[in-house]
């Protein structure tokens, strides 16, 4: 009996050490982490979200444009295991800010700061300690923007407005996500010079305006957008995604509940009562009815709408949703190319003709 149990005990170091080797050979990590987003705040609140992981996949160092080595990263993004009722400590000019994450692992932070904040990007630290003894289990970083208050700031989203994902067809979306990376991965033509002039659209001098990208797409895609976000030299900002999934749910990608989109801008909206926003979006699925939702509640605060045409028609139901966007003073344009797009921005005084 005793040899037996002396057995058992050597083989347990075996065997992790064997679940090691098979993690790091994937490319996972099963070390508790703190996945942290960047945040964004105002003169008088903080908002900043994350993840409570128990498995997770490491950052992609390598981009090998291989259909296996992509459809193997891909895969890993799903690859998660969240930590449920996690205590999370942040600290903010000498005060402790404390919360717990939900049963997907999601976590919020939002808070007043002490003093008002001047623009720029603040580094923020969450930590996930242990609930008796308060010691550091795992930390996240990540920064805190706050924007400059220019003439506009602009709230775009993702897929099929300035990145090719085929949304409207599963498919479609599916098979380039299988087989191209994030820095294989093409944006529409044109759509890069848009975004980049206007960030710089009537913003102070050396400042640019600020972006909020908020998408359908799962928050396992975040480090995936943003690295085709810099590879593809787009201006940096704020990224607003949708519910953690699991691997069981991989071939549902980007198949969401869309009405959170809308609460996720409204808080955007609301956070900055006192800027003007122009929304940048497409008709492959529900961007027209929730941008003229949004511009029902906040006509006030919207100037313009964009939406690109992804097909090669424009949609009846879409022109519909346009003309009450019309109707309540706010300008819009349909688009096919981004080079149209420029044209109008230039035409109604956002971008400046040199």
């Amino acid at each position: 009996m005793n040899a037996d149990k002396a057995g058992i005990t050597k083989k347990i170091p075996f065997f992790n050490r064997l679940v090691q080797e098979v993690l790091f050979a994937l490319r996972l990590s099963n070390n508790p982490s703190v996945k942290l987003y960047q945040g964004f705040g105002n003169n008088t609140e903080c908002h900043i979200h994350g993840h409570a992981l128990a498995l997770g996949p490491i950052s992609r160092r390598r981009y090998r444009n291989n259909i296996l080595s992509n459809t193997l990263a891909l895969f890993r993004l799903f690859i998660v295991k969240p930590i449920a009722g996690a205590a999370l400590r942040l600290s903010w000019e000498g005060k402790v800010y404390e919360t717990v994450s939900e049963a997907d692992g999601f976590f919020k932070f939002e808070w007043k700061p002490l003093n008002p904040l001047t623009p720029g990007c603040y580094n923020i630290e969450v930590n996930m300690v242990h609930k008796n003894t308060g010691e550091i289990i795992a930390t996240g970083k990540a920064g805190l923007v706050v924007p400059y208050v220019n003439q506009f700031a602009f709230i775009s989203d993702i897929d099929d407005t300035f990145l090719i994902s085929h949304s409207g067809n599963l498919r479609k979306r599916l098979f380039v996500l299988l087989t191209e990376n994030a820095r294989s991965r093409k944006p529409f033509e044109g759509v890069v010079n848009h975004y980049n002039l206007l960030s710089m659209a009537g913003a102070l001098d050396k400042t640019n305006n600020a972006f909020f990208y908020v998408s359908s797409s799962e928050w396992n895609l975040y480090d995936y957008i943003r690295e085709f976000s810099k590879k593809n030299k787009l201006p940096d900002g704020v990224y607003l995604l949708n519910q953690l999934k699991r691997f069981s749910q991989v071939f549902k990608t980007g198949q969401n509940n869309h009405k959170t989109k809308f609460m996720r801008i409204v808080r955007i909206l609301e956070a900055f009562p006192k800027q003007v926003f122009i929304l940048l979006g497409d008709d492959s699925q529900e961007d027209p009815n929730i941008y003229a939702s949004l511009v029902s509640h906040f006509k006030s605060q919207i100037f313009c709408v964009y939406i690109r045409m992804v097909t090669n028609n424009p949609k009846p139901s879409v022109e519909v949703k346009l003309k009450e966007i019309e109707a309540a003073s706010v300008k819009y344009c349909y688009f096919k190319h981004s080079a149209e797009a420029v044209i109008h921005s230039k035409s109604i005084g956002i971008i400046k003709s040199v």
